[in-house]
């Protein structure tokens, strides 16, 4: 797996120089665009292929203080069977829930297709220190998680502190072993 280039100790930039640059909008042309779309006839089977692809892209997330184990099993199941009365909706992509219900996600989607992913890294405030940000990644990876959501240090990132928040999606990825971020 390649890894990203660390940046010496204390280096920041503005962000603004590290955003592409992005041109004016034709406002006129995108109005006209949108009107000559909305008068297009769009074939049955092009529709059904958008809504198939919407479904199988799609995350289902509970990400309350609340949530059980039975409420994770429901979720898999509504994930794994969006529509009960129709089996021609596929599966969704993915249930992304709290690290502590992994286990249970996995017990109940393995073999359906459908991922497990689980935020991370002090969800949802990503406020605690690198170290505990890296050792809940480690842990999210080595139950099995398939995914795994980060939250960055938004007040490091809020304050210009580019390089910083750069160092730490560096040390969570690494600590993702294979699963994606």
């Amino acid at each position: 797996m390649a890894q990203a280039p660390a940046l010496p100790g204390g280096f920041e930039l503005p962000l603004e120089p590290r955003l592409p640059r992005i041109g004016s909008v034709d406002q006129v042309a995108v109005e006209e665009r949108a009107d000559s779309l909305s008068r297009r006839s769009i074939k049955r089977e092009s529709k059904l292929f958008a809504l198939d692809l919407a479904v199988r892209m799609m995350d289902l997330t509970t990400l309350e203080g609340a949530d059980t184990p039975g409420k994770v099993a429901a979720l898999c199941s509504k994930a794994m069977r969006p529509d009960p009365s129709d089996l021609t909706v596929p599966p969704v992509a993915a249930v992304c829930i709290y690290p502590n219900l992994v286990p249970v996600a996995l017990d109940r989607v393995r073999g359906s297709g459908v991922r497990v992913a689980s935020v991370a890294t002090a969800f949802p405030s990503g406020q605690s220190p690198l170290e505990i940000k890296v050792e809940e990644t480690a842990r999210v990876a080595e139950m099995g998680a398939d995914e795994i959501d980060m939250v960055i240090d938004r007040g490091a990132f809020l304050a210009g502190r580019y390089g910083s928040v750069f160092d730490q999606i560096v040390a969570v990825k690494r600590a993702c072993g294979e699963a994606r971020t």
